[in-house]
């Protein structure tokens, strides 16, 4: 499971013209799942996810976690991340969760999140998205697990 974490001021996620997902101040995590991830995967990822001090704190420093400022979570499915990219010119997706275990650790990950008592968006899995966002810092983190 790769997660690309991006702390943000507002994100939104559309589809067909139409935003389906939106947050404020908080963390954007496009998240793609792997053939062999599962529960436990899901687990380290949002622990660390809910704890991670990404946040400035009174003296800009990174001390604080987006629960302590209030903050929101976005969670956009983005297959891409698992491609291989090191070979040709053309990316390999066989490392890539089918679309059925996809959709799956997907849901999990975002319920996963929400019984840790964040406020969660979500886009749509499987559709074609556009995705709005105002990066914060800029603050970009990769987590595989």
């Amino acid at each position: 499971m790769i997660g690309l974490i991006q702390r943000v001021s507002e994100a939104n996620v559309t589809v067909a013209g139409n935003v389906i997902g939106e947050i404020g101040k908080g963390m954007l995590v496009l998240l793609g799942v792997e053939k062999e991830d599962g529960d436990a995967e899901i687990e380290k990822l949002a622990n660390k996810l809910c704890r991670y001090r990404m946040f400035s704190d009174e003296d800009g420093k990174m001390n604080l976690n987006v629960e302590q400022v209030g903050g929101e979570i976005l969670v956009v499915s983005q297959f891409t991340l698992v491609a291989d990219t090191q070979k040709g010119n053309r990316p390999g997706f066989s490392r890539g969760a089918s679309p059925e275990h996809g959709q799956a650790i997907y849901e999990k990950f975002v319920q996963s999140l929400k019984d840790k008592g964040m406020v969660v968006a979500t886009g749509e899995f499987g559709a074609d998205m556009q995705v709005g966002l105002i990066n914060d810092g800029p603050v970009t983190f990769q987590f595989g697990v």
